[in-house]
């Protein structure tokens, strides 16, 4: 190694443990002002504001304009950027951005919140859930595998797993409007622009791309038809090969 290359790594671990240094200040002024972090492995930026109470778990980062309300939990493995988070909120290996989050929502693990996406109380949004421009009225409930963009949803709603709000033709992006106390069932696809009355419920595995009206239940999906011993002959090799390893102990 010559001496450019040796005064070059230098320069860079002195640059890091300066890095470090100014973390672990922001960390140390943070703890004594009320904060609970009980790891080195957090990244706190200058501007981040933190109240009191508030729980910092490690790997997690904070930066940009972040406010964190008093009681929240934060982390593991967390990424909020330019963001609000509200009293009591969870943030449990997550990334969020330029959103706003009301007080006590339990958001996680692994969930995707995108530019302007604002939730009222109580709101969860759980594992695989994406959100993006959108507005999610209290007691919302978003448990897993959903993506809903450019939406505004009523009070107290439930999504079931695999909900899809259809909202790019490839050209514009439009928006989907569902009241208080709907139903959405599983695999529903809504295509934008739709609304969703007040109440109303759509069947599992349905695409709706008409308003559905207030108490109403929306079904759209085509007719099942049985195809008898249509699997035998498919089947029998299958078996066969199975029944085979299981007698060779594999």
């Amino acid at each position: 190694m010559n001496h450019s290359e040796t005064g070059a790594l230098a320069e860079a671990a002195a640059a890091l443990d300066a890095a470090e240094a100014a973390n672990e200040a922001v960390l140390r002024r943070h703890i004594a002002n009320g904060v609970v972090i009980t790891s080195r492995q957090v990244y706190i930026g200058e501007s981040v504001e933190i109240a009191p109470g508030a729980r910092i778990l490690p790997g997690t980062t904070l930066r940009g304009a972040t406010k964190i309300g008093p009681g929240c939990v934060i982390g593991p493995n967390s990424l909020i950027e330019d963001s609000e988070i509200g009293e009591g909120t969870t943030v449990n290996a997550s990334q969020i951005y330029s959103s706003k989050l009301g007080p006590h929502n339990n958001i996680g693990p692994f969930t995707h919140v995108r530019v302007n996406t604002v939730t009222d109380y109580g709101v969860h949004l759980g594992a695989y859930v994406e959100t993006k421009n959108s507005n999610f009225a209290r007691g919302n409930t978003v448990s897993h595998l959903t993506y809903i963009g450019d939406s505004d949803v009523g009070k107290y709603c439930n999504f079931g797993c695999g909900t899809v709000t259809c909202n790019y033709d490839g050209e514009n992006k439009y928006r989907t409007t569902i009241g208080d106390y709907c139903f959405i069932g599983c695999n529903t696809n809504l295509v934008a622009p739709v609304s969703v009355g007040d109440g109303a419920y759509t069947a599992a595995g349905s695409t709706i791309g008409k308003d559905v009206p207030a108490g109403a239940l929306a079904i759209e999906r085509g007719r099942q038809a049985n195809l008898e011993g249509w699997a035998a002959p498919k089947m029998a090799d299958y078996i066969a090969k199975k029944k085979k390893l299981e007698e060779e102990g594999k």
